[in-house]
């Protein structure tokens, strides 16, 4: 494997053919969740804060969401293997492969594309699956949250429902939610995560359980999930007092666009005018669609002073300033987000 050597792509594609083995290897001390390997940090420790796709097209795909990098599975390799170096990498991973000088290069070619495909194929079928499975879940969760563990579950976060004109119509109850961590069903806040035309694409499930008398997040590994490929999408909590439809938002609205449930939450009841929504994650922040007479746009952004965060926000901001729109931005006079300021 000399003069016709594969590629550093071709490479990562065939250790992302068997990602688990190789997950297990690099991150001795992760567990497998669902679809993902998990661990702390590339360093390999227990934890969430990492997670790399075991299956389907997305297989080796990984992020550190604490440290905000990302990659393949060669990527991975460098990493947590070779400080980094990419090189160095592609040489261990050839040795972990058994590829050698005497490899047939075409036939390895052939076998990627033909794996490529496949998996391209599952992958689709899998998000078709979880995109109607989110939405049979949350049809079929109760549509009043009043009086419900959702709403003293937000109560406990410094948020009144009833201070609201109405609760938000994007949240509801699920008395008995299925958590595969613990193999289950707990109660659990569902929120539906929609597209610019407001059909739902994917799931926000956040599991609770009772402590000291008062409902708060489950205390499990992963108490926040997503059901779903959720990218573009976002939760609708607030149309402020516009109270139009998305598609339907007018040059002169401003609309507001944070990451977490609570956190835009908390914006609402001191500012109840904005139009509000949760983008779920800091890589979705700049990429949630809006109509094209969207012309403002209020970014809710954490008190997080990490260079990745810091990255992850000027991406956003530039994404929006690109498509048109003028940009502020509103970080929380204290605490970490707008919710521990209100608490």
């Amino acid at each position: 494997m000399t003069d016709r050597a594969l590629s550093y792509k071709e490479v990562s594609a065939m250790l992302a053919q068997n990602m688990e083995p190789l997950a297990r290897e690099l991150l001795p001390a992760g567990r497998r969740a669902g679809a993902e390997w998990t661990a702390g940090s590339v360093a390999g420790e227990p934890g969430t804060r990492l997670a790399v796709h075991l299956h389907g097209a997305k297989a080796g795909v990984w992020k550190d969401f604490a440290e905000n990098i990302s990659g393949d599975a060669l990527d991975l390799v460098a990493a947590c293997m070779t400080g980094g170096s990419l090189p160095e990498a592609y040489r261990w991973a050839c040795n972990y492969l058994g590829l050698t000088a005497d490899t047939d290069i075409m036939v390895r070619r052939a076998e990627i594309k033909k794996h490529a495909e496949e998996a391209q194929k599952e992958q689709t079928e899998i998000e078709k699956k979880n995109r109607t499975s989110a939405r049979k879940m949350w049809l079929s969760a109760q549509d009043r949250i009043m009086g419900t563990p959702v709403a003293s579950y937000l109560l406990s976060r410094g948020i009144d429902l009833e201070r609201f004109d109405h609760a938000p119509n994007a949240l509801r109850f699920s008395p008995e939610h299925y958590c595969s961590e613990i193999k289950a069903p707990l109660p659990a806040m569902l929120a539906a995560i929609t597209d610019l035309d407001g059909r739902i694409i994917a799931l926000h499930q956040t599991w609770l359980s009772q402590h000291g008398g008062q409902w708060t997040k489950a205390q499990l590994a992963c108490a926040k999930k997503v059901r779903g490929r959720f990218s573009g999408g976002c939760i609708r909590l607030r149309k402020g007092s516009a109270g139009t439809p998305l598609n339907k938002i007018t040059p002169a609205e401003t609309v507001a666009i944070g990451e977490g449930i609570e956190t835009c939450l908390s914006v609402a009841l001191a500012c109840p005018e904005l139009r509000i929504l949760a983008a779920v994650s800091l890589s979705n922040l700049g990429a949630v669609r809006l109509p094209d007479s969207a012309k403002n746009v209020l970014i809710l952004a954490d008190r997080d002073d990490a260079p990745a965060a810091q990255k992850g926000l000027q991406k956003a901001i530039d994404l929006h300033m690109q498509a048109g729109r003028d940009v502020r931005v509103a970080k929380p006079p204290k605490g970490k987000d707008f919710n521990d300021a209100i608490r």
